[in-house]
């Protein structure tokens, strides 16, 4: 819980009034379920007024309750069971045109994403991709979606990138074993955290790779031995995290870090435009007269 609001609330318990820790002590203990109440429900659990509940939020040092509610469910999620994911999704979507409520919601994430993330990082990430010898490309669960996507683009750029999504740890280990400090180890963690790839994440880190880390948060575990911190996120809607904003900054990641590669990557199109074209990998059909013709595209599916 270090640096996280539970961190926070114990740290200030002795400080807090009767009405105050009687608040703490709800959230301590039921912190899963507290995370996504509402401060009149929170009140209505704990036998205090609403007013009440938002000092205590400021009190903990953000401006509203809403900012504490947020920053609860950012420590709290990665804990939840699927099962417990599901119990607190179920009051917020009952009623709701899910449609229109998660696209919302991914569309804030991408904002929050833009208006958060480290320019510096950013960059700093794009260069080590260009400057590594080897590109290892770390994503297990949900993730490897991310890691997937992250490798087929990249290994149309770069020659050494190797993807690693195995859930095995002895395999990841297999994979990784060879990495060192002239090489890049891209790593996507969303919760619930997996502990093997934050031991592949430490490892290199060892190693001496740049580690470029994808996350949701700064309390995420990979964050505190990243050497590029990239931070998109991630909203829970029942047992599903969305992967939007990671997916969109990959894009620009990907977009930023071949940019440095230009020549190579329209030297490596050219000939792949000629493998393509050659032995009919993708279909495309003619305007005129409706025939199928024989030519493709590097975003052939």
């Amino acid at each position: 819980m270090n640096g996280s609001v539970l961190s926070k609330i114990e740290s200030l318990y002795p400080t807090l009034s009767k009405s105050h820790k009687r608040i703490a002590d709800y959230i301590l203990q039921n912190y899963e379920k507290a995370a996504f109440l509402t401060a009149a429900r929170l009140g209505e659990e704990t036998g205090i007024s609403v007013s009440t509940v938002v000092r205590f939020a400021t009190h903990m040092g953000y401006e509203g309750y809403p900012e504490f509610q947020e920053a609860l469910q950012e420590t709290v999620k990665g804990k939840l069971t699927s099962t417990q994911r599901m119990k607190v999704a179920e009051p917020r979507l009952q009623g709701a045109n899910l449609l229109e409520t998660t696209m919302r919601r991914d569309m804030d994430m991408i904002k929050e994403t833009l208006a958060n993330i480290s320019q510096e990082d950013f960059d700093g990430a794009a260069r080590a991709i260009n400057e590594a010898n080897h590109i290892y490309i770390i994503g297990v669960r949900s993730a490897a979606s991310l890691a997937s996507f992250m490798y087929f683009y990249f290994r149309q750029v770069y020659s050494e990138v190797r993807l690693i999504t195995t859930n095995s740890s002895s395999e990841m280990f297999e994979e990784l074993f060879r990495v060192g400090p002239d090489d890049v180890c891209i790593v996507a963690t969303f919760p619930r955290y997996s502990t093997s790839v934050y031991k592949m994440a430490l490892y290199a880190h060892e190693k001496g790779a740049k580690l470029v880390a994808i996350t949701d948060n700064s309390h995420a575990p990979i964050a505190s031995i990243a050497d590029h911190l990239l931070i998109a996120r991630s909203t829970m809607a029942s047992y599903i995290d969305s992967l939007v904003a990671p997916l969109s900054l990959i894009n620009a990641l990907i977009l930023s870090a071949s940019g440095g590669r230009r020549d190579d990557a329209m030297e490596n199109f050219s000939e792949l435009e000629k493998v393509w074209q050659k032995y009919n990998v993708y279909e495309n059909l003619e305007q005129t007269g409706g025939d199928s013709g024989e030519k493709g595209g590097p975003h052939g599916k």
